[in-house]
């Protein structure tokens, strides 16, 4: 049998993701600890069963409304680094650039590590990991698995983009599986009752509330995007990529309305509020543990860490790419530039990253970094969905695989809402939004650096 031959980007990646594995990875970079978890906050922040559901509906139309935005402007620019690419050519360099500073040292380096966190931590409860502290550093243990965990992902995707394509295949389609079982479980055997998430339970919300909870819901929706970093290794990107986003946004956002209505109608709201009070336990497990007992708290755990794996397989395998092309332009350490000839992948890319997400779990500051996270994000959310406008406005000819529909209304929907959301959480949480703010503009130096030093920078990275 002949070997199976791909094209090859200029870059040196090779195109051989094919759309399934696209729809695949739009759904693992988004399913991971929040649709076990969530549901617990979100109980305390909205009060009532139905606004919880409310919350997970219109996050995810929201997310969905952004994926359509997302999806004209990768089938018009379908290059290796996704939105940092958009940025550049629609807004320049500086922004392009401050989107990129601000997902290495925030967005996508502190998704990898918390979710590999809690993959670490459902290990420790089901396998109790020694109890170790070193120069004020609790929970040593659990760290050390958590950069293992990182730095294993890395390897297997050194060796290819291929290998991290069967792995995030894999076990997303197992959780896949995992999902829709626990929520046919839930309605069949959970002794449930109807009235847990009956209309009449229903009452009035404040909007600062109700921003709090879709916060939450946004956490698991989180990475929806990722996909466009992986343009340069997809088949046919212009076509494929558009597809996926939105076939993948919709399902999860069905997957994910689907098990917390099965979540709530086991158990009552203030059976979760409790669950967020004491602070020590998976929402999902105390769901399952009421109905199939001590065997269900251990499967729900092992589909957690199945989803938590598969998570930070596929930010690990994507956010690799942008730095990689922001290293091509010079805006990043010059090694990055570099694409393994023999595997096709961006060696240094997935080295740097895995040091600096190892130094946010050892920081004991991650936590704090990935509250930051959904602000961060929903300012570079909203500034793409912008420069969609931009696009039909400067190149209105240009060929497009995909059109949003319902223009201009879909994306200057988000648009306000991304404006709403960032403002709401200067408001309401004025400490996390001004420290994201401060990191990201930390980047402002490395920036000057790289286009007024060139030659130094050249010398000293060689």
């Amino acid at each position: 049998m002949s070997k199976q031959t791909f094209e090859k980007h200029e870059s040196g990646l090779v195109q051989r993701l094919g759309p399934g594995t696209a729809f695949l990875l739009v759904v693992s970079s988004m399913v991971g600890s929040g649709v076990f978890k969530k549901v617990a906050p979100m109980s305390t922040d909205t009060g009532t069963a139905v606004w919880i559901l409310a919350c997970w509906i219109l996050a995810g139309i929201v997310s969905w409304f952004g994926a359509l935005s997302n999806a004209e402007v990768a089938s018009q620019i379908a290059e290796p680094g996704g939105q940092y690419v958009y940025f550049k050519r629609i807004f320049g360099k500086p922004l392009a650039f401050l989107y990129g500073w601000t997902g290495f040292t925030v967005v996508q380096s502190a998704t990898a590590a918390s979710v590999a966190y809690v993959f670490s931590e459902s290990v420790n409860s089901l396998f109790v990991l020694p109890h170790l502290s070193l120069f004020g550093i609790e929970n040593l243990s659990v760290k050390l698995l958590t950069v293992l965990v990182l730095w294993v992902i890395t390897g297997i995707n050194l060796k290819g983009v291929h290998q991290g394509e069967r792995l995030s295949n894999v076990l997303t389609s197992l959780v896949i599986l995992c999902i829709i079982g626990i929520t046919i479980l839930c309605f069949t055997y959970g002794k449930g009752e109807a009235t847990h998430i009956a209309l009449s339970e229903t009452k009035s919300i404040a909007p600062g509330a109700l921003f709090l909870g879709m916060m939450s819901a946004f956490w698991a929706y989180e990475g929806w995007n990722n996909l466009g970093f992986l343009a340069g290794e997809i088949k046919n990107p212009k076509k494929n990529i558009p597809l996926a986003l939105a076939g993948g946004v919709g399902f999860v956002m069905l997957m994910y309305v689907a098990i917390n209505a099965s979540y709530l109608y086991v158990l009552p709201v203030e059976a979760f509020q409790k669950i967020h009070a004491e602070g020590n336990t998976i929402a999902a497990v105390s769901v399952v543990q009421s109905f199939l007992g001590p065997i269900g708290s251990s499967v729900i755990i092992l589909v957690i860490m199945v989803a938590t794996f598969g998570s930070t397989n596929n930010s690990i395998m994507s956010a690799a790419r942008v730095y990689f092309a922001m290293a091509r332009d010079g805006l990043f350490f010059k090694k990055v530039a570099h694409c393994d000839p023999v595997h096709n992948v961006p060696t240094y890319a997935l080295l740097f990253q895995a040091v600096w997400a190892s130094v946010l779990v050892f920081s004991g500051s991650f936590d704090q970094l990935t509250d930051m996270l959904i602000f961060a994000a929903f300012i570079f959310y909203g500034l793409g969905a912008a420069g969609l406008f931009v696009l039909r406005i400067r190149e209105p000819h240009a060929p497009r695989g995909f059109k949003v529909p319902g223009y201009p209304v879909v994306p200057a929907l988000f648009v306000l809402f991304c404006l709403g959301l960032v403002m709401n959480s200067i408001l309401e949480r004025p400490k996390e939004s001004g420290m994201g703010l401060l990191l990201m503009a930390t980047g402002i130096p490395f920036y000057f650096w790289w286009t007024s030093s060139k030659g130094r920078h050249k010398k000293e990275s060689a």
